[in-house]
């Protein structure tokens, strides 16, 4: 009796799937994608300039845009709809008022002393592009896939460790984008204005680059580059 019970759904229907082994092979599949996207970006950021260097960062691009772009999740959940005016609102304000706040922090810690680091145009415009890029990387892809993982409020924290650790061996920016990664995730999170979030992103690291000391900066490099620093970004 038990072996013609444990048949039974599939005897009336051969096709019936087992729900619990399709959402194990869901799960690992999603798993496998963010681990893939991960350690790729990390051998991205840790292979010294050159050919092999660029191999990682198009390899990580191919495979965060191809597992992005799989049909799991539509436009709305991925962040790439039209932000709602309360979405406008917070974020806007929210980061604004940090980018206002920086100068003044690094004013009153002694953290602006020369050299500070202004970005010329070119490289400022370059930044703010990189910045749209870094957060569909870490909402679209990551925080969407640890949201199906983990639920909601556990991928913000989930998220925002893989962003912090992303900036090693830059303690300063580390620490810095544990709080801003925190910020980032619990507004895509409510509102999902991926968009907006890589312009408040921009604007932030931009003002951070501006008022803070270069000597404890780096030039806000990261990865390898973090030691292989030589002339400015």
């Amino acid at each position: 009796m038990a072996s013609v019970s444990k048949t039974f759904a599939q005897d009336l229907c051969p096709d019936a799937v087992d729900r619990t082994q399709l959402i194990f092979t869901e799960r690992w599949k999603l798993w496998l994608q963010l681990t893939l996207g991960y350690v790729f970006l990390q051998a991205a950021l840790w292979t010294p300039p050159g050919p092999v260097d660029v191999f990682w960062m198009l390899l990580t691009a191919v495979t965060v845009l191809f597992f992005a772009f799989d049909g799991r999740y539509s436009r709305g959940e991925m962040g790439l709809g039209v932000p709602r005016f309360v979405a406008i609102k917070w974020i806007v304000g929210l980061g604004l008022l940090a980018a206002m706040l920086l100068p003044l922090i690094a004013t009153l810690t002694g953290a602006n002393a020369s050299p500070t680091h202004v970005l010329p145009l070119r490289t400022a415009l370059q930044y703010t592009v990189w910045a749209f890029v870094q957060q569909f990387i870490l909402q679209s892809f990551f925080y969407v896939r640890l949201e199906t993982l983990l639920g909601s409020r556990k991928a913000v924290f989930a998220t925002t460790a893989l962003f912090a650790l992303a900036h090693l061996p830059n303690l300063i920016l580390t620490f810095v984008t544990v709080f801003a990664g925190l910020f980032f995730c619990e507004m895509f999170r409510r509102y999902r204005p991926v968009f907006l979030l890589g312009a408040i992103h921009a604007a932030l690291g931009l003002m951070m680059a501006a008022s803070f000391s270069d000597s404890l900066l780096h030039h806000m490099r990261v990865g390898i580059g973090y030691f292989l620093l030589s002339k400015p970004i």
